[in-house]
C-alpha cells in the first residue's frame, strides 16, 4: 500500500506541469542520513553560518510547515531531500486548485493522483467552478476518496464552491467534522435539516437561494460558529435573528438582521453601503467594530442611526454605543455635522475611517460649534480620509479634528494616484495649521489610493473576519 502511494506521488511530480516540477538537480539543499545526524552545510552566504536547520526541526514542525503551502509548492517538497520525501504524505493534505495550472484537463490529472497519493486527512479541499459545474460525477468521486476519509478532528475541511447545481449528497459525509465552509450560488432550500455542522467555526453563504426558515436553522445548527458571512442578492423579510453565544464576527450585504444576543460578538460589517438594509442591536457588550455605515437603518437599542448617506441622522433616545471603538462610513457628502453626531452616539471612538465622494457642505465650524469644542471629548486616535483632494470643505471637515483632537495620534489622507506631490503636501500643511495641532505627538500622512481605493472593508471571504481591523489596508 505504501509502495503504491510513493509510486502516485512520484508520478505527481514527474509527470504534472511544469509549475509542479521539482527545482533543478543542482539547486543548494541538505541531505542527512538519518534522523539523529547533523544536516550537512550549504554553500555559506554573507549572513549565517549555512546550516539547514528546517531540515533539523521535527517531522510535526515541517508537516504544519508543508500543510500551509500552495498546492504545488507542498508536492515540491518531496524533491528537496531524503529527509522530506515522506513529510507530504504524512502532513495534513492542503488541496487547493488556485495553485494549479487553470487548464481543466491539467486540473482533474493533477487533483485526481494528489487525491490518489495522499492517505489524509486534508486541511483544505477547494475545487475549481468549471470543474464543479461540468464535471459533478468526477468531483462526487473525489469527495468520497479516502483521503477525504480520515478525519482528525483537529484539522479543519474548506470546501469552497462556485456556481454548482444543487450539492452532491456525498458533501454532507463531512457534516461532522467541517470547520470552515462557504456555498456560493446554490438552491439550499429544503437542505436546512442537513446543513448542521457541530464544528464549523467559518460559514459563508454568497448568493445563495434560501428561505428565511432555512437559513435561521443552519445558523442554529452550527453551536461553535465564530466568523458569519452573508452576501445575499435579495433582501430578507422579515429579519434574521442572531442568537449565539460564540459568534465573534459578522459581515453581512442585503441582509435584515436583528442581533438579539450574541455576547462575543466583536465585528459587525456591511459588505456594500450602497444597499439599504436594516440592523437592530439589542445585546452585543463586546461589539468593538462597526462599518461600513452607509444608506441603512441602524439600531442600537433605542438609538436609532438611519439613512446616513442621506444625512439624515436621528437619536430618538440617549442609549449609545459605548463599546464601539472602530467605526467606518460611506457617505455622498462629507459633513462634519453628521460625523459630530456619530460621536455622540459612540463616545468611545478611537478609529475612524470615511470614505466619501463629495461635498456640500462648507463645514464651517469655529462659530458654529463654538461651544461644543469646549465639552466634547473627542478620543480619536487614528483618522483615515479616503477620496481626500484639498478642496475647502474637506480642509474645514479636516482642521476641526486638528485643532481639537487632543488623543489624535495618526491621521491619513488618501489623495488620488498621481495628485501627491510635494508641492501639494507643503499647501495641505498651511491650510490645515498642521504647527497648531491639538495633539503634538499626532502624525499626519498623504498618500495615493491603492489598489482597493475604492473599498472601505477588505473583506472578501469568511475568513477575512478575524481581522480586527477590516478597514485598515494591509497593501
Amino acid at each position: 500500500m505504501e509502495a503504491t502511494k510513493r509510486q502516485a506521488s512520484e508520478e505527481i511530480l514527474s509527470s504534472s506541469p511544469h509549475e509542479l516540477q521539482p527545482p533543478p538537480a543542482d539547486a543548494p539543499h541538505s541531505e542527512p542520513t538519518s534522523r539523529g545526524q547533523e544536516p550537512t552545510h550549504v554553500s555559506r552566504g554573507e549572513e549565517g553560518d549555512g546550516v539547514d536547520r528546517i531540515s533539523s526541526l521535527p517531522d510535526a514542525v515541517l508537516g504544519e510547515i508543508i500543510s500551509l503551502l500552495p498546492t504545488k509548492d507542498a508536492v515540491r517538497t518531496q524533491s528537496l531531500a531524503s529527509r522530506w520525501r515522506h513529510l507530504w504524505l504524512s502532513a495534513p493534505l492542503n488541496l487547493d486548485h488556485t495553485s494549479l495550472p487553470a487548464d481543466e484537463q491539467v486540473q482533474v490529472r493533477i487533483i485526481s493522483r494528489i487525491l490518489a497519493a495522499h492517505p489524509g486527512p486534508a486541511r483544505r479541499f477547494s475545487v475549481p467552478p468549471f470543474l464543479a459545474h461540468c464535471r459533478l460525477a468526477t468531483v462526487n468521486a473525489w469527495l468520497q476518496c479516502p483521503a477525504l476519509e480520515v478525519v482528525d478532528g483537529e484539522v479543519p475541511y474548506h470546501f469552497l464552491w462556485d456556481e454548482l447545481p444543487p450539492l452532491p449528497a456525498s458533501t454532507f459525509r463531512f457534516s461532522a467534522t467541517l470547520r470552515v465552509a462557504t456555498f456560493c450560488k446554490f438552491d439550499l432550500t429544503g437542505m436546512a435539516e442537513k446543513l448542521q455542522f457541530p464544528q464549523l467555526r467559518q460559514l459563508g453563504l454568497e448568493r445563495v437561494d434560501i428561505s428565511y426558515t432555512a437559513l435561521n436553522s443552519i445558523i442554529a445548527g452550527c453551536p461553535v460558529l465564530e466568523y458569519l458571512l452573508i452576501d445575499m442578492g435579495i433582501c430578507f423579510s422579515p429579519p434574521i435573528r442572531i442568537n449565539s453565544p460564540s459568534l465573534r464576527s459578522i459581515a453581512m450585504s442585503s441582509v435584515n438582521l436583528i442581533i438579539e444576543d450574541a455576547p462575543s460578538l466583536q465585528r459587525l460589517l456591511n459588505l456594500n453601503p450602497y444597499n439599504a438594509l436594516r440592523v437592530s442591536v439589542i445585546s452585543a457588550p463586546k461589539l468593538e467594530t462597526l462599518g461600513c455605515l452607509g444608506e441603512y437603518k441602524l439600531v442600537f437599542g433605542t438609538t436609532v442611526i438611519q439613512n446616513l448617506r442621506a444625512d439624515c441622522f436621528t437619536t430618538v433616545a440617549s442609549t449609545v454605543a459605548s463599546s464601539v471603538k472602530i467605526l467606518g462610513i460611506s457617505i455622498n457628502n462629507l459633513s462634519l455635522d453628521t460625523v459630530i453626531d456619530l460621536m455622540r452616539c459612540f463616545p468611545c471612538l478611537e478609529k475612524l475611517y470615511i470614505q466619501s465622494y463629495g461635498a456640500k457642505d462648507k463645514n464651517l465650524w469655529r462659530r458654529k460649534h463654538r461651544n461644543l469644542t469646549r465639552c466634547l471629548d473627542i478620543r480619536l486616535k487614528t483618522i483615515v480620509l479616503k477620496n481626500y483632494r484639498g478642496m475647502m470643505s474637506q480642509v474645514n471637515f479636516a482642521t476641526f479634528f486638528v485643532s481639537n483632537a487632543r488623543m489624535l495620534e495618526f491621521m491619513r489622507f488618501e489623495v488620488g494616484i498621481g495628485n501627491v506631490n510635494k508641492m501639494f503636501i507643503a499647501e495641505q500643511h498651511r491650510k490645515l495649521q498642521l504647527e497648531k495641532r491639538a495633539s503634538r505627538n499626532a502624525q499626519f500622512c498623504f498618500t495615493s489610493g491603492c489598489r482597493h481605493a475604492a473599498q472601505l472593508s477588505h473583506v472578501k471571504h469568511v475568513s477575512d473576519l478575524s481581522i480586527t481591523d477590516p478597514f485598515e489596508c494591509r497593501c
